[in-house]
């Protein structure tokens, strides 16, 4: 006579069931990777950027400790630097840093941080790259234009200069200084119209 056992097949297909579930669940998250290493990448380019800019910053922090002539402002640094002036407390920033056929464009930001109407003014930009190993300016090769800052009608207290700056492409302008800012003759003030005479009204 033959004896029949029972065959515990549940736990089997328990297991079987379960391995299923952990190979669906990590095929349903595969997808997901590219998505992640591609967020961790633009992370890193982010952080790489904000170092970058911070250590620019230092430079151009150290170098308007040291200077003596004019205020140092440096593109990868993108912020304002403050200069004493013969027109008062100044804010020298740049933007809009691009390429052109010669050289570099970029608008050059001048604002009276006291508040008050900016006066007209003569001053000398400098431009150059960094030296790649001190972080100071390359004097040798440093280049310089006249800029006008012309009397206007309107109070403001800002004024924006585009410049360009021949001889150096944006990944190659390490610096521009604002330099011998110079009082020019005061703005000149708008004349006031005539009044318009009043009506003689009709004899009664």
């Amino acid at each position: 006579m033959t004896t029949s056992y029972p065959v515990r097949a549940r736990p089997l297909c328990r297991i079987a069931l379960l391995a299923s579930a952990v190979l669906l669940s990590a095929c349903a998250q595969n997808p997901q990777v590219p998505k992640l290493k591609s967020e961790v990448v633009q992370l890193n380019q982010k952080l790489q950027a904000l170092t970058d800019e911070a250590t620019a910053l230092e430079q151009q922090s150290q170098l308007n400790r040291n200077s003596t002539n004019g205020v140092y402002v440096l593109p990868a640094a993108n912020n304002p630097a403050a200069l004493k002036s013969a027109v008062g407390e100044l804010s020298v920033s740049l933007s809009h840093v691009a390429p052109e056929a010669s050289g570099t464009q970029a608008l050059l930001h001048i604002r009276a941080l006291s508040g008050t109407s900016l006066p007209a003014f003569t001053a000398t930009v400098d431009w150059g790259q960094l030296d790649p190993t001190t972080g100071k300016p390359l004097l040798v090769d440093m280049l310089s234009q006249p800029v006008t800052v012309s009397p206007s009608l309107l109070p403001k207290t800002e004024q924006t200069l585009e410049l360009r700056f021949s001889g150096q492409a944006p990944e190659q302008l390490g610096f521009i200084r604002l330099r011998d800012v110079t009082p020019t003759a005061s703005s000149p003030t708008a004349t006031p119209e005539a009044a318009a005479p009043e009506a003689t009204p009709p004899a009664p």
